[in-house]
Formats: structure tokens, sequence, C-alpha cells
């Protein structure tokens, strides 16, 4: 429990007073002083019948734990827990809460039913009572733990298995097909499927693992035959197993050959409790287990689902519980919901092992059932509602199956809410999951219209990406310039938006690694889907860490963008930092960056947008293999033998020796005479390992540079002092730190220079303008920034109009950190700059010459924050490029050829034996 986050609450809400449109957000920020998503403990607006039979609503129930009631302030709080006992009689044994809390946002009163105790303060005393609610935190790690370990132990149990099974050399094909009917027969002993327990008495009656292998593959058959069907013959034992259908049990399989460990390590699976398994997430965990050295990554699996409300809330799921709640008291009205939910169509076109469409399956069957509580109606809402595209096999069939057993469980939920159901079995329905590469498909030939496309799609980037990979980006991309250097997810957005112009009416949301929002990706594939074909996005979550399931990249900085035909209500969820909760902000638009501005795209330019500013480059490239190129060390032990060649070194520096105050030398031979290169036999060695390494490239431009080996690569070294700025740098500066070098020194490709510049230009440059610009557009190097000229500095408009006075100001305040600096010989820039070292009077030095660089631009003001400054940027560099014509990456050569086509005449779609599969 945290006491400071108590007393921020209370000083927040102390002037609170009435209930409508804010009580909800109060006890959302309640529980989040504990640690706790109240999303996943409690529920707001619950439908329980009062006494007398007439519809109640609880303002807030955590079943089991709590019952809250809120009033606006000045109610009568005695009431309010006259109110909340009524609901009492209709709640079972199991709901009962033991808690009941009033509250009128400036009053509490608690009462502990079990204990009859009751306590009552005021919100500004909160902080020093925080332990009566020790409960809150404490069962929901309870809870959490619990669901950890029930469904870590079911993975474990089915990895040891696996490593078993695989030793006995059983196809690996048919294996995991086997082993997902498996999980099937493990998750129906336990759900009523059957009769509880008949798969375990029937497999433990096979005493000798010599019969294991044939008996299954029998049961197997017996599973996938009517029972009017089957033979006479049938034991009394299998004859009680039901008739299955749905093709789980219909391909024939090599039988499995199982030894007396394999008998064991199944039997301990078996005898598992399997009801208690969460199909959201057991997909993931399944396919980890089936993998040793993944099988220990297991625990990273439990967060992804709070992310995955955090896509389908804002895109649809929220809109629908507001409907719910504003017509609650209106049937008619309901039941047209319900209708309408009824007939919505998901399609997840990369879906894994299927967590999104699970996810959004429950919350419909859930939001159903609190429908039918207020109709009385039967349900509707199907998984053949729901859609999906995977390429491997493995996750698409667990996703399959996976659907099966969420829906059983909800079946089961609503008759344990109403007292009877509808099971799936025999299966009748079945989720439409599609084992295809969904980049080459046209996707309105597989499935038609869908309402909704979502998911979590592949993130690789440019350089990790396989040759097929790339084929197959390109052939989305079509011509669009730029393409190549695309992370694969953005295949999927554009592939989305494709789709979206035959049917304007879906929307899509997708989560990505923030790299598409950042850098030249935004000119190539935003200004595609927002410029070119006039979709907006609609809502969006910026960067916050996601655990992803995939392996090897469970901890990665991702965004959520939802995006279609504009709508009247855009949000952006907002993050102090990755690790931090969301802010709703209602914008007016949201633009590739997302932040709250009219629509830019920062394309790669070769030129600055602003003419007779300044022209930056990257420092000399020595193109040498590392020939030329010395540690301290290394130098003077290269001396010893080659002393004539002191002269011709010089410091060498790139980002790392800049920022970290490091000694690197070369070997600058631009002005050395043949003679002198005669008498240094160790530098001859070197130039001529320059000459072959050049000679030996594939490129032409490089063996060119072969008939000049005393040179770098590429010289562009300044001839008098110059600005220098690190290609990369750590995202956890608040300032890139730059500097002037010396000519003496030797910059690298790894720096950029900006030959001529004064301490105007180093102010405005390492100004928060410039910085805060620069997060916003500037690519990653994993985390780290990293520097553009073409996208970042290019794009940067300098202040116009600036008179000689303001200037002279910005000189002086730049001067003065450059000064305070040299307080600190001892120290590098990175430890100057380190957020957690940082000089306060270097701080102090840099807050001064913002405020004066913000008042450049902001007509005399300081800008409020961040945004405001890349606000008033975009503003700029809109009316700078308005008419502006250049080679900017993402200028399209032709009409980009779209990956979905218009079918005038549709017919229901079936699957076909190319297109889906059998179990």
């Amino acid at each position: 429990m945290n006491r400071e986050k108590a007393i921020e609450f209370s000083d927040r809400w102390k002037s609170a007073k009435y209930e409508r449109g804010e009580a909800q957000t109060f006890w959302n920020e309640f529980f989040q002083i504990f640690g706790v998503d109240r999303k996943r403990v409690a529920s707001f607006e619950e439908p329980v019948k009062k006494l007398g039979n007439k519809q109640g609503f609880i303002d807030l129930f955590w079943k089991g734990k709590i019952l809250i009631e809120h009033k606006s302030l000045g109610k009568d709080l005695g009431k309010a827990k006259t109110q909340a006992i009524d609901y009492f009689p209709n709640l079972s044994d199991e709901e009962l809460p033991r808690y009941i809390l009033v509250c009128d946002f400036q009053n509490f009163e608690l009462f502990d039913l079990e204990e009859d105790q009751e306590w009552k303060f005021e919100l500004s005393e909160l902080s020093e009572n925080l332990h009566l609610f020790g409960f809150v935190i404490d069962d929901f790690r309870k809870i959490f733990d619990e669901r950890v370990e029930l469904n870590l132990k079911a993975g474990y149990l089915l990895g040891d298995f696996h490593t078993e099974f695989e030793k006995s050399g059983y196809d690996k094909k048919d294996m995991e097909i086997f082993l997902i009917r498996q999980l099937f027969l493990l998750f129906a002993d336990n759900t009523n499927i059957w009769k509880k327990n008949l798969f375990l008495e029937w497999f433990d009656s096979l005493k000798s693992p010599d019969l294991i292998g044939g008996r299954l593959a029998y049961l197997f058959q017996v599973l996938n035959t009517p029972v009017e069907k089957r033979s006479k013959n049938t034991d009394e034992l299998t004859k009680d197993f039901p008739y299955v259908n749905g093709e789980i049990f219909s391909q024939s399989l090599e039988i499995a050959s199982f030894d007396e460990v394999m008998r064991e390590k199944f039997l301990e699976a078996l005898k598992f409790d399997w009801s208690q398994i969460n199909p959201v997430i057991f997909g993931s965990i399944f396919q980890a287990s089936m993998n040793v050295e993944t099988r220990g990554e297991l625990g990273s699996h439990f967060t992804s689902e709070e992310n995955i409300m955090k896509l389908i809330n804002p895109l649809f799921l929220e809109n629908l519980k507001n409907r719910f709640k504003e017509n609650r008291g209106n049937r008619k009205a309901l039941e047209k919901l319900h209708g309408e939910i009824a007939n919505l169509k998901f399609l997840d076109p990369a879906c894994g092992s299927g967590n999104f469409l699970i996810i959004t399956y429950r919350e419909l069957r859930k939001l159903e059932i609190e429908i039918l509580k207020i109709t009385g109606s039967f349900p509707i809402v199907s998984i053949s509602q729901f859609y999906g595209f995977e390429i491997d096999e493995l996750p698409s069939r667990i996703t399959e199956v996976a659907m099966l057993l969420i829906d059983h469980q909800m079946n089961q939920l609503h008759q344990k809410t109403f007292g009877s159901a509808q099971f799936n079995i025999p299966i009748k329905k079945s989720a439409n999951i599609y084992k295809l590469n969904s980049l080459e498909k046209d996707w309105n030939e597989v499935i038609g219209e869908v309402n909704y496309i979502i998911g979590n799609p592949p993130f690789l980037g440019a350089r990790n990406q396989s040759a097929k990979q790339k084929a197959d980006l390109k052939t989305v991309f079509d011509n669009v310039k730029g393409a190549g250097n695309l992370d694969f997810v953005s295949a999927w957005f554009l592939k989305s938006a494709d789709y979206m112009e035959i049917y304007p009416k879906t929307q899509t949301a997708l989560v990505s690694t923030n790299s598409i929002v950042q850098g030249e990706q935004v000119g190539t594939l935003w200004k595609e889907i927002l410029d070119n074909m006039n979709f907006e996005i609609n809502f969006a979550h910026q960067t916050f860490k996601w655990s992803n399931e995939a392996k090897g990249n469970a901890q990665v900085h991702c965004v959520i963008i939802g995006f279609g035909e504009s709508q009247k209500e855009k949000k952006i969820f907002e993050y102090e930092t990755v690790k931090s909760e969301p802010k709703e902000k209602i914008v007016k638009n949201i633009n590739p960056y997302l932040i709250e501005s009219e629509s830019a795209f920062i394309l790669n330019r070769s030129k600055h947008i602003q003419k007779g500013n300044l022209e930056m480059t990257f420092g000399s490239m020595p193109n040498d293999g590392g020939s030329f190129i010395f540690t301290e060390t290394e130098k003077g032990d290269f001396l010893q033998t080659e002393p004539k060649a002191n002269k011709f070194f010089r410091e060498f520096f790139g980002a790392r020796e800049f920022l970290n105050s490091e000694k690197r030398f070369a070997l600058w031979l631009k002005d050395v005479s043949p003679k002198e290169l005669k008498f240094m036999p160790k530098v001859m060695e070197r130039v001529q390992n320059v000459r072959q390494l050049r000679l030996e490239s594939k490129r032409e431009a490089t063996k060119k540079l072969a008939e000049t080996p005393t040179l770098f690569g590429e010289d562009r070294q300044p001839t008098k002092e110059y600005l220098a700025i690190p290609q990369t740098s750590s995202e956890f500066r608040k300032y890139i730190p730059i500097g002037f070098l010396k000519p003496n020194i030797l910059a690298s490709n790894k720096l950029g220079i900006l030959p001529n510049a004064t301490l105007y230009e180093f102010g405005v440059l390492t100004s928060s303008v410039h910085m805060a610009f620069m997060r916003y557009v500037a690519g990653r190097l994993k985390s780290d920034y990293s520097y553009s000229i073409g996208v970042v500095y290019n794009n940067f408009p300098f202040p116009e109009k600036v008179s000689d006075k303001n200037r002279e100001k910005i000189e002086n305040l730049a001067n003065q950190i450059l000064e305070t600096r040299q307080k600190f010989p001892d120290s590098s820039l990175a430890d100057l700059y380190n957020q957690n070292s940082m000089p306060p009077e270097l701080l102090k030095a840099h807050k001064n010459l913002d405020s004066a660089v913000d008042k450049l631009y902001n007509d005399g003001k300081i800008f409020k924050s961040d945004t405001e400054r890349v606000q008033k940027i975009f503003a700029m560099h809109k009316e700078l490029t308005k008419d502006l014509l250049s080679d900017e990456v993402g200028k399209k050569v032709k009409p980009r050829k779209r990956t979905t086509k218009k079918i005038e005449v549709k017919t229901e779609t079936k699957k076909s034996s190319q297109e889906t599969f059998d179990l």
C-alpha cells in the first residue's frame, strides 16, 4: 500500500461532491492506491434483484469480498448501507461479501460483517486508515498468484509429458495434433463435457503401457463417431464418451508407443483439475511448454490480458458497455443491442494462439449475460463470429481448440447464472481459423466483411526479416519508396487499410512496436494510410511496455493504434513512463506520432527545410576494416616499432568516445608523402590491407576507393571548429549531450557534425524544443535515440525573424552551459547528463536556456509541456513544407497496387481443404 498515493488521491478528490460521472473514476483511482487494477477484481453496476424482486444495480461489486454503494455528498449513508443489504437475498452464498463500504466522496463508512466491526473516517484521513483495506491487495495477490500457479502447473505437466513423448521418436507433426487432443480430453474430463473423471478412469484402467497407444487411437475414433453409428461391441467405459464432432478427432495419426514413464507423466497430468485453466493465456503456455528452452519463461505469459483490454475497450467494448448502462431500463433497446452484438464479426489476421479472439469472445459473452439478466432472452453470441489467420499450423490448431474451451466455460457461466445452458457438444459451431499467409491472401476472398480487425502481428525489424518476409512486405507495399526499412508489423497495418477501403465501416486496432511511429517509418507507412487513403487514427496508446508471448521477446516497447474512418471522439492514452498507468485524453486529432496535432509526416530529406541554414553531415567514414583505427594501448605498441608515424595520428571520436571521454585514434594519412610512406613499412602494411579489403568488396563504389588506400573512404572533416551530435544516445537523458570539437579531432560517421556552427545554433539545438521534437520523430536503436540528419535535423525549423538582442541572449545562455561543464573536468558528458548525477547548476543553466528558446517560438511565452513544443514545431513544419518539392522517402513512383479487391457477388465463404485443416 502506498501512503503517498493515498495523500495524492485525497488531495485530488477533496472538492468532489456529485456522484454522476465521477464515481467510477474515483473508485478506479482508489484501487490504484493499492496497485490493483479494479477491472481484474470488481465490476461497476452489477445487476441484482432487490427485496420485492425489483431490479437493482450495485455501484461496485467484488463478489465474495466487498460491496460498495456510492452517493453524492450530503446523502444519507445509513440509507446507502440499507440499500446494500437489500441486495443480499438474491446473492449466492459464494457471492455474499464480507465487507460493505458506503461513501459520498468525502466520508467513508466500512463494515466488516464477519467480525461485526465498523469504521468511519473522512477522505482526508484515508492515508491513516489504509490498513483497513489490506484485504484488497492481499486477496488480489492471492487470486492472481493462485491463477498463475494453476496455469503454470498445467504448462509444466504438459511439458514434462511432451519431453518423454518426444524421446519415443513419435512423428513431430502428429505429436502436435496428439497433444492438442490430450488438452481437449483433459479439459473435458473436469468441465462436464462428459462424466467427471471419465477419461481418468478410462486411462487408469490401461495398466500395461503397451496397450495405451492402440486404445487411444480407438478412443479418438469413438469420439469422432455419432453414438448411433458406433459398434455395438464398444466396451462399457468407452461408450460413455459423447460424440464430439468439430473435426478434432477426425485425422488418422501414427499410433503412439507409451512406456511406463510416459504413462505416469500423463496420469499425473490427468489428476490435475483442468477446469481452472485459463484458455486466454493457455495457448501460449501450451506452445512454450513444448520447448524445454522456453518452459522456464512460462511466468512471463500472465500480463498480456490486461494489455489486450487496452485495445478492445476503446475499439468497441467500452461503447457497447456504455450503451448497456444507458439502456438498462429499456428492454427493447437492450434486445436491439443484443442483436447487434450477435452480428459483429472479428478478424485477427495474425492470430498466433488466439489470445485476442479468446478475450474478445469472453467479454462479449459476459456482456450478453448481463443483458439476458434483464431481457430474459436466449444467448445468441457465437464463436462462429470470430475469424483468424495464422501461417503456422500449431498455433492455428491451438486457437481453434482454445476457442472451444472458452466457449464451454462461458456456457458454464451461463448455466451457473440462469440454471441451464445449451452446450456446444457435439460441436456445431467453431471459430473460423485459417492456416494461411495473410500477407499473400486477399482477405475479402477468404472471409468477406468483418466489423473489427484486431491483433498483435509479428514485430520483426527490417534487419531481422527473412527473404520470404521481405518479399511479403514488398508485395503489400508495392511501389512505395522506403518500404524496405519498415518493420514487418507495418504490412498488417497497410493490408488492413486496403481491406477497409472495400469495407469503410470496418475499424482496425493493432499492437506494434513503437518504431512505426518514429523516424522515417512514419513518412513511409502513415503517409500512405492517412494521407493517400484518407483514414484517421481514432485512438492510440502511446509507448508502454508489453509482455509478449513471442519467444525471446518478452518485454518490448509498444503502441496500440486504432484507425479507420474518422470518429467524432478521439482518445490518446498517455503514459508518464513506459511502466505507468495510462491517462485518457479526449482530443480533436491524433497525428502519426501519437500526439494531439494536425497530421504531419516527417520525411527523410536530403536538404534542410529552411534555405540558408547550416547543412549537417555525418563525420568521416574510414572504410578500412579497422586498419587505421587504434586504442590508446594499440597506438603505443604501434609507435614502438613505427615511431615516425606519430605525427599522423589524430584523436578519433565516434558517439561513444564523445560521450564517455574515451580515447581512440586514427592514422590520418591525407597529407603523407610517398617518401614518408616508404620509410614507414608498418604503415604501408596497413595501407595495403585497406587496399585489399576494398578490392574484395562487392560494391563497385568501394572497389574504386582502392585507388586511394591512404585516405578514409569518406572525408568530411571540417577545417574549423564544429558542433558534434552523437548519432545514438540513451533514452534516459533529458538532453542529448552536444558540443564543440576542434578541427584536429576527427569525427567518425557516428557523429553528426555542423561546421561553422555558432553558440546560437548550439543553443537552439540543445534546447528542450529541439529535444522534444527529436524524441517524437527520431528512430530508435534498441531503446536509445537514433539521431538522423535526414529525419530530425533537416526537418527541424529554427526560429524565424530573431532579433540581434534575442540572438545574443541565446548565445550567452548557451555559453553558460559550456562554462558550467568546464567546472567538472573529470566528468564525461555521459556523467554530466545522467538523470541521476546531472549537476544542479548544469540543469539550471539548461532550464534558463529552455525558457529563452521557448519564447522565440511561442510569442514570448514559455511552453507548458513537450507536447505543446512539438505541436508548435509540427505547425511550423507544415507551413514551411507545403510548397516544398524534395526527394523524400515515401514519395511514390506510381499508384500502389491494392491487396484487396471488391467482390461484386459474395456467397457464404466455406473453408476449403487448402485453406484450413482437420484436427
